[in-house]
């Protein structure tokens, strides 16, 4: 590795030991020690520059004792010297205690008398002796850094005398010798003749004492693997041996290891015998693979890792930890989550347990009325004056007023929910439009086991199912494509009986079909809600709609049983399971195998931001033992087994392409004449049509962008780095699917392009599709509650008090005010964005700090103009009256799939990556 070393200053000179780069000789881990004898008052002073264009020139004081004035050459040093210059951008804290501006006063010192830090410049070509990159360095010098026009932002400089037959700079090694860690957001060189280089960083540098290791940063030039040039070669390899690690001992915050682990890190059995969990990540319970924090097991089960509980941070690689901005932004969330959680308290202090919704105008009071806390009940909250800001507030004399926002659901209509076609609506534009099925057989068949889950055969009747079809036979219906279904009986039966034993939770495996009329709107027709066989009975209840009072409020409790499955599925499988969880092997693989230079990292890049960080923090307070999601939704501590269930049952890599997605559910015909090579079958579905616009869009810009790279017949299977990365993704991050015959091949650049595609759906669009809508349409309860806690009653007392008082019957069978307005929060949060989120539809911005090359730029320049036409295509079909799924008299528009948005919840914008 590449090491930097300081020895003490005396009055007059500092001493500065840098270790270069390997030689060509095998096993070699350094070439030689040089000394570097730098005078005080040489040329390494604090210069800064916005550019070529704007210079604040150093003096250039030349003293006749050192030849090279304080930078150290090659030992090639052709035949003069070039002045150049280093301008290092750091960021500082936005918020920084008293101490910490004492430090950052040293620091300037430090700085000032060149002993802070270390840049070493490595040359694209070879030094004749060394057989390394040809090297030069200095040290960051200046009293006082200079502020650039942003106030978090300061650049220091540093100044070499650079030998003529130098060549570009290729590398950039940089040591910290301060006693603390800083972030480095960008080096620019000047002063060579082909113009600026540029390095983009934003990194944080380690301090030497953490690690001695010297931090390599590669310029914004790509380079595959064969391309890279002969003084970096070595470079390019040991930075990813440094990112990889050894798989051993405890990560330290510094760190920027990546490596694998199984999710065993949900339960925490030393606490209680309550809190144990399952390792997921084995062939019983298969998981994809998280980041390896290295922590020891637990006392009570060796498998198991023992748990890091807040506020202290889990693992994560030093670059993937929020920023500041976003550590607010997810901070005040959180904090707000306990403000809610405060409100239900107050109510149930009036009930010695915690209490049901008595009316729906308990539900409205949340978002009309508020609740009134005393200010030592939200004394936290005063110390954070951004979450009062965010909520609606009317202070009085030691009072708070906090209330909710009203939910996109029933801003507009607040009856909506109420109707049949709302309710199918949501199956199409709703947060969760990913699982309903065209209908292609009949009966309908269980793939389960029958000898331990009872008959195959659904109880759903042909002739059932023609009373609504309006004189078209069931065949027609089939044939003609009018039959579609929302299926949850294969994946939820399985584990009925476990979650109907926990406290205060009833829950079906259920079954719903919807009719698509020939005027154009889906309905539901025929719910089918199963429970475990009993030996006298299957256990399998159907439900339709009717037309009495009675059968009206059955019907109602049958569509919130189906919402209730339908919100956990799409919290712990479609969207933490196929988003979060699975996106982060990819990540990791990405970081491990593919150096910072290559193409294709340079392509995810953007779309890896903050994934690891937000799944840390859910292991820690949302997935896990005890966590919300268990005590929120209905399979409760059987909550990650079922995720476990869905990945071993349902998902695969092939599948979750867009149009490979829709065409598996039958929602899509193929048809090359179409964009995508398919057709919808519902043209009206805002979710596939909308996603198949931005799938395209996508799908332009990498097949330009992989072309570009990838020109040569064998330039895919010839490049290792890209074929280890790809083999990792499959044997170590996917280990339990490792052996499945699905996964795609990588062999040609059409391979990749379709891999690379995949993966930047499912980081933005489709991760903005199914989270972002949460609290718009989860926020008012009844519309999609997390759990039920009673099943449909049929007879006896139940069945009394449902006749004499539906409305109790139906409320109390919902979540209650504690655990509904605790949801609620954590639904908010999960639907924020942060102030200082990427959008695709400025990508070409970012991309151009990290990729040089022009011919590149202008393609996602182009990909930028194409979402912002697609943005207004979006908002036209908004305006569209023949589209009634997105238009119409209270309907909300269908906006989570377009590009652009604001900080907060505003039911839209597509962010890069997974960042909440």
């Amino acid at each position: 590795m590449f090491t930097a070393q300081q020895t003490p200053t005396s009055k007059s000179n500092i001493y500065a030991t840098a270790a270069l780069p390997r030689a060509a000789v095998a096993g070699s881990s350094l070439t030689r020690i040089t000394q570097v004898k730098v005078n005080r008052r040489g040329s390494v002073m604090a210069v800064i520059s916005g550019g070529d264009n704007k210079t604040v020139e150093a003096p250039k004081v030349v003293e006749t004792s050192e030849k090279y004035n304080g930078s150290l050459p090659s030992s090639s040093s052709g035949g003069g010297l070039v002045d150049v210059r280093a301008v290092i951008t750091i960021r500082k804290k936005m918020k920084e205690k008293i101490a910490e501006k004492l430090d950052e006063h040293w620091e300037s010192f430090i700085n000032g008398i060149g002993q802070g830090i270390l840049i070493q410049l490595i040359s694209q070509d070879l030094d004749p002796v060394t057989k390394s990159g040809k090297i030069v360095e200095s040290s960051v010098r200046g009293w006082l850094p200079t502020p650039s026009s942003h106030p978090y932002i300061v650049e220091y400089a540093a100044n070499f005398r650079v030998p003529n037959d130098f060549g570009r700079p290729g590398a950039v090694l940089i040591t910290n010798f301060h006693g603390r860690e800083f972030h480095l957001m960008e080096i620019v060189i000047h002063g060579f003749k082909d113009g600026p280089v540029f390095f983009p960083a934003n990194t944080w540098i380690h301090s030497r004492k953490d690690n001695p290791e010297s931090r390599i940063i590669f310029s914004n030039q790509a380079y595959l693997p064969s391309q890279t040039p002969a003084g970096i070669k070595d470079l390019r390899r040991e930075d990813l041996l440094s990112i990889q690690g050894n798989g051993k001992g405890e990560r330290k915050p510094h760190d920027r290891i990546y490596d694998y682990a199984p999710y065993n890190d949900l339960g925490n059995p030393d606490k209680s015998e309550d809190l144990v969990r399952p390792v997921l990540g084995d062939e019983e319970r298969p998981y994809p693979r998280r980041c390896r924090t290295g922590r020891p097991p637990t006392k009570s089960d060796p498998f198991s890792e023992r748990r890091i509980e807040k506020p202290h941070p889990v693992y994560v690689p030093r670059d993937e930890t929020f920023e500041e901005i976003k550590q607010n932004t997810f901070s005040a969330g959180r904090l707000k989550a306990l403000l809610h959680n405060l409100i239900p308290s107050i109510a149930s202090a009036l009930s010695s347990s915690d209490i049901p919704f008595a009316c729906f105008s308990d539900i409205d009071k949340l978002y009309n009325d508020g609740v009134v806390l005393k200010d030592e009940e939200c004394k936290e909250a005063v110390e954070n004056q951004s979450v009062i800001d965010k909520l609606k507030r009317i202070v009085t004399s030691g009072q708070r007023l906090l209330k909710y926002e009203i939910p996109a659901i029933i801003r507009r209509d607040r009856f909506a929910w109420l109707r049949d076609n709302e309710f199918a609506r949501q199956t199409l534009a709703g947060v969760n439009p990913v699982n309903i099925e065209l209908l292609r057989e009949f009966p309908i068949l269980s793939k389960l086991d029958p000898t331990v889950y009872g008959p195959l055969e659904s109880e759903i009747t042909k002739e059932l199912i023609e009373q609504e079809l309006h004189g078209m036979s069931l065949e027609e219906a089939i044939e003609n494509k009018r039959l579609f279904i929302l299926d949850y009986h294969d994946l939820l039966l399985p584990f009925i009986e476990k979650m109907n034993s926990l406290p205060g939770r009833k829950a079906y495996a259920s079954r719903t079909i919807f009719f698509y009329t020939p005027t154009g709107f889906l309905r539901p027709i025929v719910i089918e809600l199963s429970l475990p066989p009993i030996p006298s009975s299957s256990n399998k209840r159907i439900y339709t709609h009717g037309h009495d009072a009675t059968t009206h409020w059955i019907w109602k409790l049958a569509k919130a049983h189906v919402c209730s499955n339908d919100a956990g599925i799409h919290q712990l499988v479609n969207h933490w399971l196929r988003t979060h969880a699975c996106m982060e092997p990819y990540i990791l693989a990405t970081h491990r195998q593919l150096s910072s230079m290559h193409p294709v990292y340079k392509l995810l890049h953007p779309h890896m931001r903050y994934t690891l960080e937000i799944n840390a923090l859910a292991r820690q307070s949302l997935i896990n033992g005890g966590g919300i999601i268990e005590a929120c939704f209905s399979p409760g501590k059987y909550s990650m087994e079922i995720s476990s269930a869905a990945y071993k049952s349902m998902w695969r890599f092939d599948m979750e392409a867009l149009p490979a997605d829709l065409l598996r559910r039958g929602m899509a015909v193929e048809d090359p004449t179409m964009p995508c090579g398919v057709k919808l079958v519902i043209e009206d579905y805002p979710y596939a049509s909308d996603g198949l616009l931005i799938w395209s869009a996508i799908e332009e810009l990498v097949e330009s962008y992989v072309a570009y790279y990838f020109s040569g017949p064998n330039s895919v299977t010839s490049d290792t780095e890209l074929q280890a990365w790809w083999k990792e993704i499959k044997d170590k991050g996917h280990y339990d699917k490792r052996g499945e015959s699905w996964w795609p091949k990588l062999n040609t650049a059409e391979d990749l392009s379709s891999i690379l595609t995949t993966m930047i759906w499912i980081a933005s669009g489709q991760h903005a599709a199914i989270n972002f809508g949460q609290y718009p349409f989860g926020g008012y309860v009844p519309n999609r509650p997390t759990l039920m806690r009673k099943l449909i009653p049929q007879e006896g007392n139940e069945y009394e008090k449902l006749i004499h008082n539906p409305q109790y019957t139906f409320l109390s069978s919902l979540p209650t005010q504690l655990q509904a307005t605790k949801v609620m929060a954590v639904q908010d949060t999960l639907s924020t964005h942060s102030a200082d989120k990427e959008y695709l539809n400025v990508l070409h911005h970012l991309q151009s700090h990290l990729i040089s090359d022009h011919e590149v730029a202008e393609m996602f320049k182009k990909f930028g103009a194409k979402l912002e036409e697609l943005e207004k295509t979006i908002n036209g079909r908004n305006k569209d009256a023949r589209l009634k799924n997105r238009n119409g008299a209270g309907v909300p528009p269908y906006e989570l799939l377009l590009p652009s948005s604001g900080p907060g919840v505003t039911g839209r914008g597509i962010p890069n990556s997974i960042s909440i």
